[in-house]
């Protein structure tokens, strides 16, 4: 799963890149991944996910354990 944020789901989407002379040529967006670490303290253990810098502002508001009980019931291993 590359490119893939694993608590929004966000992906690569495809665009135009427009010149000065309005002539376009595809590209692609790719999403502002990050790797990091989080300690889930009430497992007592350390884990690593790919995520989006959108989905780290996610976990600071809902809690770490929230997000990743969520992600768990969808059936992503953790």
């Amino acid at each position: 799963m590359a490119r893939v944020c694993q608590v929004t789901g966000k992906t690569p989407i495809g665009g135009n890149t427009v010149s000065h002379s309005n002539i376009k040529t595809k590209r692609r967006f790719l999403p502002n991944l990050q790797k990091k670490k989080f300690y889930l303290a009430e497992e007592d253990k350390w884990i690593t996910l790919k995520l989006t810098a959108d989905a780290i502002r996610t976990i600071n508001k809902r809690g770490l354990y929230n997000v990743v009980k969520e992600l768990r019931a969808k059936g992503q291993h953790i």
